[in-house]
Order: C-alpha cells, then sequence, then structure tokens
C-alpha cells in the first residue's frame, strides 16, 4: 500500500502548528482554515480531533504549562519551591507570550492548568498557609509571572534620545534601555521576586504564630 502523501493529522501535530502560528503572529492570526491551510489539510478535519478553535488554544495553553516544573513542592521548602516554580514558570511563558493572555482567564477545565494550581495550593497549605491565604499567593505569583512574561518594560522606550532629553529630565538615558532589555527585563523579575518572597516570609511567620499547635 502506497504511503500517504500527508502525514497523518494528530491531536500533537496541530498543537504544535497552532503554537508556531500564534508564537509568530499572536492569537489573532489563529483560525481554523489558516490552521488548516498550515496543516495541509480541509478544515472540517480539524473537529475530527477538537470541536472548536477555544479547545486548540486551550490545548495550546496547557502544552506550555507542561513546560512548567511544578515537582519542586513537596520537595523544598516552600519559599525555595515558590521560587523555582516562579523562575519556571517564566521561562515557560517568555518563550510564548503570545499566549498570556488566554493562560490569563485562569486554568477553566485545562488538565495541565489544574495540576499546577493544586500544586502551587496543595504545596503552601501543607507548608502552614491557611487556605485562603494560599490562594491569595498563587494568585498573587500568577498576576506576577504573567505580567512580567506579557511584555518587555525596556523595549517600550524607543531609540530616540531628542524624545526624552526635550521634555523628560529625568528620562535622559531611557533610550538606551531597549539595548538591554534581557538584563532590565530579567533584573526587575529577579528584584521583584526577592521582595514577594521575603514579605511573604515575614507573614508566614505571623501567621503561623497564630496558628494553634
Amino acid at each position: 500500500m502506497a504511503r500517504p502523501r500527508q502525514a497523518l493529522l494528530s491531536r500533537q501535530r496541530i498543537v504544535a502548528t497552532a503554537t508556531a502560528v500564534i508564537d509568530a503572529e499572536g492569537l489573532a492570526a489563529l483560525s481554523i482554515r489558516r490552521l488548516a491551510t498550515e496543516l495541509g489539510v480541509q478544515g472540517p478535519s480539524l473537529y475530527n480531533h477538537f470541536a472548536t478553535k477555544e479547545e486548540i488554544l486551550d490545548a495550546v495553553a496547557d502544552a506550555v504549562i507542561e513546560q512548567v516544573d511544578i515537582s519542586v513542592f513537596g520537595r523544598f521548602d516552600w519559599r525555595v519551591a515558590l521560587r523555582r516554580w516562579a523562575r519556571s514558570y517564566r521561562d515557560a511563558l517568555t518563550a510564548h507570550p503570545n499566549i498570556v493572555p488566554h493562560l490569563a482567564q485562569g486554568p477553566g477545565r485545562r488538565p495541565t492548568a489544574l495540576a499546577m494550581a493544586d500544586a502551587v495550593y496543595g504545596g503552601l497549605v501543607d507548608a502552614g498557609w491557611p487556605p485562603a491565604r494560599a490562594t491569595h499567593i498563587g494568585a498573587l505569583m500568577r498576576y506576577f509571572v504573567a505580567g512580567s512574561a506579557l511584555g518587555s518594560f525596556a523595549r517600550g522606550f524607543v531609540d530616540d534620545p531628542q524624545l526624552y532629553a526635550d521634555r523628560y529630565p529625568h528620562l535622559t538615558r531611557a533610550h538606551l534601555l531597549a539595548d538591554h532589555q534581557k538584563s532590565v527585563d530579567e533584573g526587575a523579575f529577579a528584584l521583584g521576586l526577592d521582595a514577594l518572597i521575603d514579605g511573604l516570609a515575614r507573614l508566614y511567620e505571623d501567621v503561623v504564630g497564630e496558628l494553634p499547635d
């Protein structure tokens, strides 16, 4: 029997192609028609694997979250676990920033995203945090990491020294920020992460001190 000229369609291939389109052109570029064209198939064939475009977006989002290391919870002190998880989480999101707005909607029914939420919340509660505070911390960290991955502060300034010199006396070197984008953005994330965890550690001492033995 002759081999098919086109590789067989699979969920994995659909997700990989959808991810490539989103990475390159953003969420708005993805449509069933565009995806079918990229895969070299007819649009209806995609519905054998996904019922809607939203399901494809969910699968792409979950594939990104699969890259996040949640094994740290239960293995390390909660401070260390939270720090390592946050860095792994940011690494995954900064590799695929265009999917972040979809991820920011919450885990929904996505199994990998729910597993991550379960690991973070469970790790914090097991460490002694009250459930409500564990929920707050999980939300806080998601806001912080997603915001960090969504855009670059440094790239938000244009390479035009005169623009700043004429009207903004404290921004006379802002035109240089884009050239140092990585160090600025990573430095800001590291500083923020340190500040968050240090603050949480102080709060933890107060909270645990109020809990019964």
